[in-house]
């Protein structure tokens, strides 16, 4: 056996990113359109918000806005806090996180796991509540005993996604004509909109959104009255509406035809690929699924129907 490339890396860190871009070869309904998935999922937490916990993290330590010992206060539906509390670990902060309470449990198991102490918001009020929560106890807590970094108005949440994930897409698929991702706090889909438009005007970027009173809650419908301050919306060449059904139905598409593991709110992403693939009589789209799908394991999805996953799933927060 020959390995053309032998790499050791400083820490688990600098496992960060440099994520693969995998041909999705059975999904795509017109053979002149090939659709490439971005599997965020093999970052080392199992999920894209690594990139944003890390460069958050970073560059408030240069700016001298945090130091170690402080303890950061996060609002999240799980991802982020989950990979706020390894790199915190790692470089030695203490996390606290404010989140719904009807997360899937291997959220709150793996927070438990880094480390994190866990402060429950109401599940019906959503990522809003998480968030309205977190600004109170801020509010309301001693100077200095709490830092929020604030993914949802951070601009190194977005920087993250330009200075890496863009770049990455570049390197590796130079020429896509379109780009989808899921609408959540908006970084990735402003920091990777925005370098993809530096390189190429003319690519589509489109955000995956939930439809009104739709179950996945970790998309962010934009019509619930919070816009996330760091999303550009001027990047945006379109915005589509996913079902339940459309994220439940994609995200087990994805593992049976392509043997590939995803969350939920990756489904709903492959659901829209697939949708703009239709549309198109050429060219190269790449989709980013932005975690793995052994978060929610708990909740049976892989083996159940869609549509009994989107009934008993209402009011569960899923990304």
């Amino acid at each position: 056996v020959s390995l053309e490339q032998e790499q050791n890396y400083p820490g688990i860190l600098d496992l960060i990113g440099n994520t693969p871009l995998v041909e999705l070869k059975n999904i795509s309904p017109n053979r002149g359109v090939r659709i490439f998935a971005k599997l965020e999922g093999q970052n080392p937490t199992g999920s894209l918000k690594d990139r944003i916990a890390k460069n958050m993290i970073e560059q408030a330590e240069k700016r001298g806005d945090i130091e170690q010992g402080f303890t950061l206060l996060e609002p999240t539906s799980g991802n982020t806090g989950i990979s706020l509390a390894f790199v915190g670990r790692q470089k030695g902060y203490k996390v606290t996180v404010v989140m719904p309470d009807n997360v899937s449990q291997e959220r709150s198991q793996l927070l438990t796991a880094y480390g994190a102490k866990i402060i429950y918001s109401e599940g019906k009020l959503g990522s809003n509540g998480a968030v309205a929560m977190a600004h109170r106890i801020m509010e309301e807590s001693p100077i200095g005993r709490y830092s929020m970094l604030y993914q949802y108005g951070n601009e190194d949440n977005p920087g993250a996604h330009y200075k890496e994930t863009g770049a990455e897409i570049i390197r590796d698929l130079p020429d896509a004509a379109g780009f989808i991702a899921g609408l959540g706090t908006g970084g990735t889909l402003t920091g990777t909109g925005r370098r993809l438009k530096e390189h190429n005007p003319d690519i589509k970027v489109v955000a995956v959104a939930p439809e009104p009173d739709e179950t996945i809650q970790g998309l962010r419908d934009l019509d619930e009255g919070f816009v996330p301050p760091i999303l550009d919306m001027s990047l945006l060449d379109s915005r589509v509406m996913a079902k339940g059904i459309d994220a439940f139905r994609g995200t087990q598409q994805l593992l049976v035809q392509e043997g590939i593991f995803a969350g939920v709110s990756s489904g709903s992403v492959l659901w829209a690929a697939v949708k703009m693939a239709a549309g198109m009589s050429r060219g190269n789209i790449v989709c980013l699924l932005a975690d793995g799908g052994w978060k929610y394991l708990s909740t049976g999805l892989w083996a159940k129907d869609p549509a009994a996953m989107e009934e008993e799933g209402r009011g569960k927060v899923w990304w």
